[in-house]
């Protein structure tokens, strides 16, 4: 089974079965396997509830066009199935839903890009804990974000993430948990997985979507949240230096929802009101 989510409870269902564990889908010769034409998703499910599910389901399939898939299944076929798939599970287990398409063939035009037709969808579940929210340690990352020009980053695509996993490596190495990402201009885009907000004087700040880094669909609920709740929300540049200067930070991400930072290179912070108010709005929203 290896190590990892592997080795705790998995479904996935392929060509209208679930088959548990982890079943062997590629071949090498597959497109995917030696030429990355890879796409996923990620929900959860947790407490019985599982908070825009549909956006996800919608995202995958657009990431899959993104890359020159077709997309095989309509969102609606993926939530339902999601929600099948659930009841192999207990009712209140933590559950990563990650729906993804691949492709096995090559283009009838040229070896290096894949042929739309041979797109293939799986959708694997497996029990994942909710981190506890008790804190992440953050340092700056020597590694950037790559641009549209550079990178499919208009889609939640298997290529991008080995460089999110070396500046992962990389502050781990260090001592830390996470990474703060810059762009190509030296500006912050993101952590390593997951997106990165701060507070400062009452106002709540996130780097401004510039086609570097996923402008998450929990970055985006949270925001949404925020502002209904009339805390003042600003997507803007942002610098290392602001990041440092603080007065909290927080993370958002599908994995882990609402996180605090508790500390920035030899920076401790607390977790603030910004960081509390998020996560009981997201928790209240979300079992709604």
């Amino acid at each position: 089974m290896g190590h990892g989510a592997s080795a705790a409870k998995t479904w996935t269902w392929f060509e209208d079965r679930w088959l548990e564990g982890n079943p062997p889908l590629l071949g090498p010769m597959s497109h995917a396997f030696w030429l990355g034409s890879t796409v996923f998703d990620g929900a959860r499910a947790f407490e019985g509830v599982t908070p825009d599910l549909d956006r996800h389901a919608r995202r995958v399939n657009a990431s899959a066009e993104a890359l020159a898939m077709e997309p095989t299944m309509r969102w609606e076929e993926i939530v339902e199935l999601t929600r099948d798939g659930l009841r192999l599970f207990d009712r209140d287990a933590a559950v990563y839903i990650r729906p993804s398409y691949w492709a096995e063939g090559n283009h009838p035009s040229t070896l290096i890009a894949c042929d739309p037709a041979s797109t293939r969808f799986a959708l694997t579940l497996w029990e994942a804990p909710m981190p506890a929210p008790s804190g992440l340690s953050v340092t700056l990352s020597s590694f950037r974000r790559p641009t549209l020009e550079c990178m499919p980053t208009n889609a939640k695509a298997g290529c991008l993430y080995p460089n999110n996993a070396r500046a992962t490596l990389e502050a781990k190495n260090r001592g830390f948990d996470n990474a703060v990402v810059l762009d190509l201009l030296g500006n912050v885009a993101e952590l390593a997985s997951a997106n990165i907000f701060l507070a400062k004087d009452g106002v709540v700040m996130t780097p401004a979507a510039n086609g570097t880094f996923l402008a998450g669909i929990t970055r985006a609920r949270v925001i949404d949240l925020l502002r209904k709740a009339g805390q003042p929300v600003v997507e803007k540049t942002l610098s290392y230096r602001d990041f440092l200067e603080a007065d909290e930070i927080f993370s958002t991400g599908n994995y882990s929802k609402v996180v605090p930072i508790t500390r920035i290179e030899d920076r401790d912070l607390e977790p603030g009101p910004a960081h509390r108010l998020a996560r009981r709005l997201y928790w209240e929203f979300a079992h709604a």
